[in-house]
């Protein structure tokens, strides 16, 4: 589905991208420009429109960082003094909020955060690109913001497959 199709969602991302401030640092830049993020996110709002509450336009921020930023959060809100790849900060509660369709303001989603240099590791670990990975992580995190969880093997494997299957949805058939 395209992004100009009439039933998209529109979406408005607020793109964040933090340097490791390490020369040395093997971290590649983000290979994925704005507006390959704001079509894949779009499609994939579209194809869970079923799970979000009504709205005219929806926002989240996707902010690219280093791993001791993300240490840092992940300290932090999880108490867990360790980098990690993805951090989902919803901004929606359990009950989703009734929402007037004549605002003109879009619903903010939340915030996912993804650390560049995890995920150029895992990138590497798993034999695929840097892209696939933060798509896939930028998948989870969205996911996340929409309620979704893993408490358990069958609840992780759900999810496994709803992330796979956005991102077939984008174009990466081919490794899921």
């Amino acid at each position: 589905m395209s992004a100009s199709s009439p039933c998209a969602i529109n979406v408005e991302i607020n793109l964040q991208e933090v340097s490791s401030g390490d020369p040395k640092s093997p971290v590649e830049v983000n290979p994925i420009s704005i507006n390959d993020w704001q079509s894949w996110l779009e499609v994939w709002l579209t194809s869970l429109k079923s799970q979000l509450p009504k709205a005219d336009a929806y926002e989240l921020t996707l902010r690219l960082t280093n791993d001791a930023e993300i240490q840092g959060f992940n300290s932090q809100y999880r108490q867990q003094n360790k980098p990690t790849d993805v951090l989902a900060f919803a901004a929606l509660e359990a009950e989703m909020p009734i929402f007037q369709s004549d605002d003109p303001e879009p619903l903010y989603l939340g915030d996912i955060i993804i650390s560049l240099e995890t995920a150029a590791v895992q990138a590497q670990q798993n034999n695929h690109s840097l892209t696939i990975e933060l798509a896939w992580l930028a998948s989870h995190g969205l996911l996340h913001l929409l309620g979704w969880d893993h408490p358990d093997d069958q609840r992780l494997e759900e999810m496994l497959a709803q992330q796979a299957n956005l991102l077939k949805q984008v174009g990466f058939a081919t490794i899921f």
